[in-house]
This record gives C-alpha cells, sequence and structure tokens, in this order.
C-alpha cells in the first residue's frame, strides 16, 4: 500500500489525521500490507466513556459487540475508560479489540450518554451525549458555556433525526417505558400493601433486579396468573389503569402492562363501569385507558376540539383530566410531551380537590411519571426521585410532601433514568440506533448529514439552530472553566440537625449533597430521602479515603464532634475547600486561620443557632446603631434549646434535642461577663448555684437562666468598646427548676466526666430520701447506672419517682413522637445615641419543632443556616478568607433574609428610656 494510496483514500479526514498518516514510518506502512484492516493505521481514535453522573447508571453508548465490529470493519482504535459498575465488564471489551484506557485524551471522538461533568470535558473534542442543553435549560448553562470554552463539537443524541418524518433515530425509546411500568407495579403493590390490602403486584420488584427482560416476562405471568386465580383487593376495583401520550415511552409501557390480563377500555365507558364496579369480571382483570388530547381538553368557550387550532392556539383550551378521568383512574401512566404553552394534565388544585373527596380515597392512588417533566404536566411532580428512593408522596389538601408510604397522599414514581435499571437490553437497543453514526465518525465523515444537523456547537460557536441561546448566556454570570455546572457538597456527620441541612441544600436541585458518617445505615436512611443524597463511610482514620471525599467536592460540611474539626479542617485547606461548622472556634481551629487564608478558603465556624445566628441578629443591630452614631452601652442575649411547654413534664422541665452529653455537662463550664460596671466570675462548679431564677423576657415562660462562658471576649468580636459598656452578657435560658436539680446531680458526682470516678454511698448521697433509685446520665458517650441507696432527704433535691430506663428517644428525657421543643433566642440592647437619648432595642426569636414530621426546632434553626451559608460559599457570595465567624455583612444579612424566608424570623422592637440592668430585671 503506497502512501499516495493512504493520502488519496483519506481526503475525507480532518487535517491533523492526514499529519498524522504522512508522518507515519516507510516501516509501519508496509507491515500495514500484511495485517488485517481492524490494524492498518489509524484515522479517528473514538473513545467511551465511563458514566459517572450517579452509581445507578450502568449503560454503555456502544456494546463490546458493536466494538468489535466497529474496529474490524473501520480499523478505528477505541478507548474504553474502565468501569467496575458497567453492564459490560472491562475484559468484554479487551476482548473485542479495545484499549481500556482511564484517559480519553488522545479520542478524537468520545460517546457517552449523561451530561458530563465539566471539569472531566477534555478540550477540542468532538463528544456525542445526552447535552440537556439545545433547549436552553437553565440547570445546564454551566455546561454550554463550557463547551464554547473548551472548543468542543458537541453532537446531541436528541437532534439525531430523520430529516424528512423529524423521527429521532438515536435513542432508548421503550426502555424507559419498561422500566418505569415495572416500577410503577412494584410501587403500587407496596402502597397498596401499606394501606392493609394484599395485592397480586406486591410481587413485583423494581426493574433493577431483574436480570433482563425475560426474567421480568417470566414475573409477569405469575402476576397475571394470581390475578386470574385469586383476583384483585375489591376495595380498589376496577382497576384502571390511564396511559397518556403515544410515542415510545407509552409504547414501552404497554408492553409490560399488556402482559397482565386486561381489558381495554375508553373515557366514555368510565361512568358506566364506575356504576357496575361490583361486577366479577372486574375482580380478575384489570382495565387499560388509553387517552390522548380529544379525550382530556376541550375549548373553553366550547366547540369542538380540533387537533391543528390546538397545537396552534393551545390558550384556546382547557384540561378536563380531573373532571373526566382522574376520578377512575387507579394508576396514571404518563408519557406524553408538554410545553408550557399548553395547559396542564392535571394542576395542584386539581388534585386537592379529588383528594378531598372521601369517595376518591381508593382512586388516583399512584403515577408513574415516566416522561418526568418536573413542574410540567402535572404541576405537582416537583424532583425527579431516585432508582434507590423511587417513590414520594403528595398530598395537595395538606400541601405535604413526604416518603411515609402509610400516610395519605399519591404516589410518584419520577426516575430520570429508567433505562439504566435494564442496562443490557437499553445499550444494546441504543448502540444498534447508534452504530451506523459511530462508523461514519470512525471513517471521519463528520459531514454526514445527520451528525451535522445534530451540532450544538464547534469551533467556539453556537451552530446556527442554536444562536439564539446565546443571549440565554448573556444573562448569565460569566462561568470559570472548570468549575462543575453541578455543586457538590460533602456533609460530614449524620447526627440530629442533619436533615434539615440536607433538605435545605437539595431544594435547589443543582446540588450532590454526600453524606458521610460512621453510622452508614442512618447516613443512607436520610440520603434516601433526597434524590441528589448519597451515603457513603465516613472514617477519620483513614487519610486517603478522607482526602478522596474532600477532593471531590466543593464544600465540606462538618456536623461531627467539635474536637474532630480541626482535623477536617486540615485536609479541606490542603485541598482549597472552603468549610462550615456550628461549633465555636476552637484554639485549635484558630491556629489555622493563616494557613487557609494563604489556600483562599474559607473555614466559617460559629453559623448554627448560638453560635451563629445569635452573632448574625446582633451584628445587625451593632452596625445599624454604630451607623447611627449610637453607642452600645448594654448588650443582653438569651439563647435556649428546650421542650415545648406543654411536653415538659419531668423533673428536669427539659428534653433533650441534642447531644445529652454537652447538655449535662454544660454545668462543668466557668463563665465570665459583666453587669452594672462589675466583671464577675464563676468558677467551673458553680454554675448551677449561681443561676438567675428569674428571666422575664415572655410572660408565658416561667425561664431561668445561666451565664455563657466567657461573654466578655464577644465584646472584642462584635466590635463593641468594653470599657464604655456598663453590661456584657451572654446566656442560657432553662424552664424553672433546672439549675437546682442539675446542681444536685453536680455535686453527687453524676457530671463526673472521669471514668474513674466512684459513687461513695455513704458519705455523698447520705442525705437522699429513703428509697431505691435508678438515675441514668449520659456522660462519656455512654449510660452511668447510679444506684442510690437508703438514705436522707436532701432539702435541694425533689423525690424523683422515675421508672428506671435508659436514656433513649423513647424515655421521658428525650422528645418522643407527637412532642414538641422550642428555640427561644434574645437580646436586649442598650443603645446611647449623640442626641443623649437612650434606646433598649430588643430582638426575639421564638420556634417550635413539628411534631408531625419529627423535625426539631433545634436541628432547624442549626442546620438551616449552617445550610444557608454553604449556599453563600457555593455561590461565591463569601469573599472573607480565614477561620471566621458570621459577623460580617455579607454574611449575616443574605442569611437573615434568606433564614426569613424560611419561617425563622426575628422580631425587632425598640423603645426609649433608662437602661434596665441584669441585676434589676432579674434575681440573681
Amino acid at each position: 500500500m503506497s502512501l499516495a494510496y493512504l493520502i488519496s483514500s483519506s481526503r475525507s479526514l480532518p487535517r491533523q489525521h492526514l499529519r498524522r498518516l504522512i508522518n507515519t514510518s516507510s516501516k509501519s506502512l508496509l507491515a500495514s500490507q500484511t495485517t488485517p484492516l481492524a490494524h492498518t493505521p489509524r484515522g479517528m481514535v473514538l473513545g467511551i466513556r465511563r458514566e459517572d453522573k450517579n452509581r445507578w447508571e450502568r449503560r454503555a453508548a456502544l456494546t463490546p459487540d458493536h466494538v468489535q465490529r466497529l474496529i474490524r470493519e473501520t480499523g478505528v482504535q477505541v478507548l474504553v475508560q474502565p468501569s467496575n459498575t458497567r453492564i459490560f465488564n472491562n475484559s468484554s471489551f479487551e476482548k473485542a479489540g479495545a484499549i481500556i484506557e482511564e484517559d480519553l485524551s488522545k479520542a478524537d471522538v468520545i460517546l457517552g450518554i449523561k451530561e458530563v461533568p465539566i471539569d472531566k470535558l477534555i478540550s477540542d473534542k468532538t463528544y456525542l451525549v445526552f447535552s440537556h442543553t439545545h433547549k436552553g435549560q437553565s440547570y445546564n448553562l454551566s455546561s454550554l458555556q463550557a463547551f464554547l470554552d473548551k472548543n468542543l463539537r458537541v453532537i446531541d443524541y436528541e437532534l439525531m433525526v430523520d430529516q424528512e418524518s423529524k423521527r429521532r433515530l438515536v435513542l432508548f425509546g421503550k426502555h424507559a417505558g419498561y422500566a418505569g411500568m415495572i416500577d410503577g407495579l412494584h410501587g403500587l403493590g407496596q402502597r397498596l400493601l401499606a394501606l392493609g390490602y394484599n395485592s397480586p403486584f406486591i410481587h413485583m420488584g423494581q426493574a433493577h433486579v431483574y436480570p433482563n427482560l425475560e426474567c421480568v416476562h417470566t414475573k409477569l405471568r405469575h402476576v397475571g396468573n394470581i390475578i386470574t386465580d385469586q383476583g384483585l383487593p375489591e376495595a380498589f376495583a376496577p382497576m384502571v389503569f390511564t396511559f397518556t401520550g403515544a410515542g415510545n415511552v407509552t409504547q414501552g409501557a404497554r408492553d409490560i402492562f399488556d402482559k397482565l390480563p386486561h381489558d381495554n377500555v375508553t373515557v366514555d365507558e368510565l361512568p358506566f363501569i364506575a356504576k357496575d364496579r361490583y361486577n366479577d369480571r372486574y375482580k380478575n382483570r384489570l382495565l387499560a385507558l388509553q387517552v390522548g388530547a380529544q379525550d382530556y381538553v376541550e375549548r373553553i368557550n366550547g366547540g369542538k376540539y380540533v387537533r391543528d387550532e390546538y397545537r396552534e392556539f393551545p390558550e384556546r383550551y382547557r384540561s378536563v383530566f380531573a373532571e373526566k378521568i382522574a376520578p377512575y383512574t387507579t394508576m396514571l401512566v404518563n408519557g406524553i410531551y408538554w410545553e408550557s404553552k399548553y395547559p396542564r394534565l392535571m394542576t395542584t388544585q386539581d388534585l386537592a380537590k379529588i383528594q378531598k373527596q372521601r369517595e376518591m380515597r381508593n382512586r388516583m392512588l399512584a403515577i408513574a411519571d415516566i416522561s418526568c417533566d418536573i413542574g410540567g404536566s402535572l404541576e405537582f411532580m416537583s424532583h425527579a426521585s431516585t432508582i434507590d428512593s423511587p417513590f414520594f408522596y403528595v398530598d395537595a389538601v395538606n400541601n405535604i410532601e413526604h416518603k411515609d408510604i402509610e400516610k395519605p397522599g399519591v404516589q410518584i414514581n419520577s426516575i430520570d433514568n429508567l433505562p439504566t435499571e435494564l442496562p443490557f437490553e437499553a445499550s444494546q437497543h441504543f448502540g444498534d440506533s447508534l452504530y451506523p453514526y459511530a462508523k461514519a465518525l470512525a471513517i471521519g465523515d463528520l459531514a454526514h448529514p445527520v451528525l451535522k444537523n445534530a451540532v450544538i456547537c464547534e469551533n467556539g460557536q453556537l451552530a446556527a439552530p442554536h444562536k439564539h441561546l446565546e443571549k440565554l448566556l448573556q444573562n448569565k454570570p460569566q462561568i470559570r472553566v472548570g468549575s462543575d455546572r453541578r455543586k457538590r457538597v460533602l456533609l460530614a456527620g449524620s447526627g440530629m440537625v442533619s436533615q434539615p441541612l440536607v433538605d435545605y441544600l437539595a431544594r435547589s436541585r443543582d446540588t450532590d449533597i454526600t453524606i458521610a458518617s460512621n453510622n452508614l445505615d442512618e447516613a443512607r436512611k436520610l440520603a434516601h430521602q433526597f434524590p441528589d443524597a448519597s451515603a457513603t463511610l465516613l472514617d477519620l482514620n483513614d487519610n486517603t479515603q478522607l482526602d478522596r471525599l474532600v477532593k471531590d467536592h466543593d464544600v465540606l460540611v462538618s456536623l461531627v464532634p467539635a474536637p474532630l474539626h480541626p482535623q477536617l479542617a486540615d485536609c479541606a485547606i490542603r485541598h482549597g475547600k472552603h468549610m462550615v461548622t456550628a461549633s465555636y472556634i476552637s484554639p485549635e481551629m484558630q491556629k489555622l486561620d493563616e494557613r487557609a487564608r494563604a489556600s483562599n478558603v474559607t473555614v466559617l465556624n460559629e453559623i448554627g443557632l448560638d453560635p451563629g445566628i445569635d452573632h448574625c441578629s446582633a451584628m445587625k443591630i451593632i452596625d445599624e446603631a454604630k451607623a447611627a452614631n449610637g453607642t452600645v452601652k448594654s448588650f443582653i442575649s438569651w439563647c435556649g434549646g428546650l421542650t415545648a411547654p406543654e411536653d415538659s413534664g419531668n423533673q428536669l422541665g427539659y428534653k433533650f434535642s441534642w447531644s445529652p452529653r454537652g447538655v449535662m455537662t454544660a454545668g462543668l463550664n466557668a463563665a465570665k461577663f459583666k453587669v452594672n460596671g462589675q466583671p464577675k466570675d464563676i468558677v467551673s462548679g458553680d454554675l448551677f448555684r449561681s443561676r438567675f431564677a428569674n428571666v422575664p423576657l415572655l410572660p408565658g415562660f416561667a425561664f431561668e437562666g445561666l451565664a455563657n462562658r466567657d461573654s466578655l471576649q464577644y465584646a472584642d468580636i462584635y466590635g463593641l468598646d468594653l470599657s464604655k459598656m456598663d453590661t456584657m452578657f451572654r446566656g442560657t435560658l432553662r424552664f424553672q427548676g433546672y439549675s437546682e436539680l442539675l446542681d444536685c446531680f453536680l455535686r453527687l458526682g453524676l457530671l463526673d466526666l472521669s471514668s474513674s470516678s466512684q459513687v461513695d454511698v455513704e458519705s455523698r448521697f447520705a442525705f437522699l430520701a429513703a428509697g431505691t433509685w435508678l438515675l441514668w446520665c449520659r456522660v462519656n458517650g455512654g449510660y452511668r447506672r447510679r444506684h442510690l441507696a437508703q438514705a436522707r432527704a436532701s432539702p435541694c433535691m425533689r423525690p424523683l419517682p422515675w421508672t428506671p430506663y435508659p436514656l433513649s428517644c423513647k424515655s421521658r428525657l428525650c422528645t418522643d413522637q407527637g412532642e414538641r421543643d422550642l428555640v427561644c433566642l434574645h437580646h436586649e440592647f442598650g443603645i446611647e445615641h449623640s442626641s443623649g437619648q437612650y434606646e433598649v432595642r430588643n430582638s426575639s426569636l421564638v420556634v417550635y419543632g413539628n411534631a408531625e414530621s419529627g423535625v426539631t426546632a433545634m436541628a432547624r434553626t442549626v442546620g438551616v443556616p449552617a445550610a444557608i451559608a454553604t449556599r453563600l460559599l457555593l455561590e461565591g457570595k463569601v469573599t472573607q478568607r480565614g477561620t471566621i465567624r458570621p459577623t460580617i455583612p455579607e454574611i449575616y444579612n443574605p442569611l437573615l433574609e434568606r433564614l426569613e424566608k424560611t419561617g425563622v424570623v426575628f422580631n425587632e422592637h425598640s423603645r426609649q428610656g433608662i437602661h434596665n440592668s441584669l441585676q434589676r430585671r432579674m434575681a440573681w
């Protein structure tokens, strides 16, 4: 084979590939004459990327059989990224002639399926993917900009269509319908069982548990036999499955459903079927209703449905689905393509009307929304679910969305990557569709009309059909090349305050959250509630794992015990990642300040409740006073995490909503403050005896208070001149009687942190009332049993008629199901103005926990501020670096504003008058 022949036969190749051929050595050319076509000098190099959007993605753009055929027919070199989760293993691609290669930078064309993370895009390449950008999707504008910045040619599978029929040519087609219907039947069986009814559907598993469709068909035959032999639950007869849409998705769903015994019905038959619902023929047969727009929309001003008019003037029509079809539907299988110009199939208000009707309690049980159009044809479909958390429930009457299968609401399955539940057949089908165009690419035919018309951008420019997207990009803030369009948060810890934090972050739908915990079951339980969350084991002794986790995320949120924060902060700084924690700045954390600033890292501490939003609300008022030329002469701050008064019926008047160890041992702290110009010191061990017996903040609460650590240091932190202040005090609120009892515990040695501490019954408990009690106190991470034997009563100890039990969330010392906790935060400022007037300014916050959801006020007021701070860092709104607190306007202003939108609102009021000193207002 001559060099001239190679050049003449390679005219369709790009210039850089011709150059490669020309530079090939004569020896290689001669050798190629005796080798098969698969080993001829290459033209294009194709890469097949590993799918890494989520752990469930096991599909491949081409199967090993496709790769083998492509190499044999074109001589192309194929690189395949290794994967341990892909349905086809690495060795099967190697046997097909591909090279397993992590680095795809040598490839000219890279084939994938799901979107590619921006930081993994390789410049100057051609990509074939589902990019989800050609409609101007707001959540992917960052990717679109990156395509231009990285000089990529992006060919979108969705745009590869037949030029005459406009029919899509490369798609997964029916496989989404297959998986969606299988999952829908599985969910219906679970839902019916939760409602107290056995059904044949309980035997259906999710699609991903079946090795292939043949196994699914076997299971459907089994379920169909049970329907025929044993029947369906009479309370839900007739069981009507309503299918919308007529495309591949719905056809796939019908292919699955049609394997079950059923009859097809029409919309007009529904009222008659409902009247005849006890007919025996409905006990052993399902009913299938296929509907189109002509069945569920009508002209607003009357008249006949006209298809062409509906498409051109959809505003003339309204949906009557909720009136004509939904009242008879057991499960809705939604597969329609919807645009905002068309009326919705159902609104949230429609659903609420249906759910309010008692006779509808056995209708609209489930929706398999295979189209997964968020906020689309079904207004109440708020988000995509996931394979490992496939269902959520919408109670439109109470405007509640939840995941409790036993509570009221319609079950919704809205998984957005359904075909990956059937990865073998889905990949085979997709590869068959893609193969002709992969072959065109392999021989350098980028001018193929199907490929050419599917280009979104190339040479740093949008293709002509997509020029209108430039306006969207111009209105978007400049995107830094290399940053991922999806933000990534690593949460270390899965304890009490984690759920509100994850919930807030997950609402944005642009953030992936990894929950890393030493309690993997707890982390998984939390992650399964949110579509963008995942769980992993956290081992702080494994530095390699910790480095990998931190490196792969944008912000680290640490909710582990405070002594572990410095280790995590050190790792975050080494990898240039921001960090958030709700704990006090310890000396060890403060030592990291210089390193953090040098690494351009923010380590934001003290962003929970107290410390946290108390800083934010205080600094807002202090800065406002300074701006008005006022001088803060007095600052008093109280904060308490308490039990709602109606649930405080135990001897402590308190139940634990956060770390019991932290609560019980807080009394060992010393305290410093200033009142009426006099500094006060309370030594360790005297705190409970030095209580403020009456703190009259709100008339409805019987508060007492304890000084909180070193109040004087906050003068510097808040930018106040302590020498000009007569009062500087921060305290903790409790209900009256708490401190007296805790002081007795302290004197008895029950709060002793020493593991070797022993109780001297004769000398230390002789004053207790006669009798035997078992007191349990959670210290050192466990429970310590104290045997209190025959003794005399102490005047400071009330009788303790407790039944002996360990301290658990089912005990009388923890907030139990149906109970609420309470958070109260109150600031009082004495402000002297330049006019000589004295202003007393108050800021108060009262938040209750949610007894129904189980989310405590403490978790909410710690987790949500930390989540808001995390969002501010992700959005680049925080510019100060180092080890910091939320005491600067760029943090506290947006944080308080966003916090208010969640219902956590400070009430402020002021009055003129003389300074109310701490001692005059509280008995001490």
